[in-house]
């Protein structure tokens, strides 16, 4: 079977892009990994199907599946390259989308300046809907992990995040504490980590170890949930620049039951056809 992608990226968090509109693609999680693998695929770190929405407050619906295959949740990098895909492909001419997917709706806007300004929704701190295993919210909570006693926030963007404070960014172990924390018994369905180091209370640097890929160049709902955690612990104001490896992203919280606003490019790598 022959696929037609297009590789997109943000800021180096890379996506095999593909047009379900008019298509019933099903795609098993080896298909997934062959597509998704660096050596023997086009490589990327998350596949994005677009499709027809359920809703009709929503003008798609997009599916996300990791490098191993895994669904995800929610993806900000994905949705501002899935908003210039359907702009540049004519499939949708304003510009303000709406994205319909399984952490919820997403709106977007693409700018004047080609960046994408995405709506990510409210922040959510209740334990059982991240999910977390823990008795109560809390703005910290203890975590062992490699023998290590760790303080960590935790937030729901649409998917399960953990934010780390770390002195050092560089030197962070990310690898190893990333990969055990991600696997941790209190978090059922898996969290993507994020490394975060407080530059200044408008500034963040952060590295993000993701579910079902590892560390990635840049993670648009691991930069929200570090400005979010960050302003929790009075680490940072309302408007942030989070930079990641692939460059900075833009964040705005205003505060509690507030949506979280994230800019960021969003561009084209090439397009092909891949069998699969």
């Amino acid at each position: 079977m022959k696929v037609n992608f297009r590789k997109m990226q943000g800021l180096g968090n890379d996506f095999v892009v593909i047009d379900n509109l008019s298509s019933t693609l099903t795609l098993t999680a080896a298909q997934i990994r062959a597509i998704s693998d660096r050596r023997l695929g086009v490589g990327c770190d998350q596949l994005l199907l677009l499709e027809k929405p359920a809703s009709a407050k929503a003008d798609f619906l997009y599916r996300i599946f990791n490098a191993d295959g895994t669904p995800a949740e929610h993806c900000g990098n994905g949705v501002r390259c899935l908003a210039r895909f359907a702009r540049e492909k004519s499939l949708i001419h304003q510009s303000e989308i709406a994205f319909e997917a399984v952490g919820g709706c997403v709106k977007s806007r693409i700018e004047a300046d080609d960046q994408v300004t995405v709506n990510m929704g409210c922040p959510v701190f209740e334990p059982t809907q991240i999910p977390f295993k823990t008795p109560r919210v809390a703005k910290k909570y203890a975590l062992m992990a490699n023998s290590q006693s760790l303080t960590i926030g935790v937030v729901s963007m649409g998917n399960p995040h953990v934010v780390l404070q770390v002195e050092d960014l560089d030197s962070a172990c990310l690898e190893t504490l990333g990969a055990a924390i991600q696997q941790h018994s209190r978090f059922p369905n898996g969290v993507n980590v994020g490394f975060a180091q407080w530059v200044a209370r408008d500034r963040v640097r952060l590295r993000v170890y993701e579910r079902g890929v590892g560390e990635t160049r840049a993670c648009g709902t691991g930069a929200c949930a570090a400005a979010v955690i960050g302003r929790l612990w009075d680490m940072l104001d309302e408007h942030v620049c989070v930079e990641l490896t692939g460059g900075e992203l833009f964040i705005c919280w205003e505060g509690e039951d507030r949506p979280v606003w994230m800019k960021g490019p969003a561009m084209t790598v090439f397009e092909g056809s891949i069998e699969v």
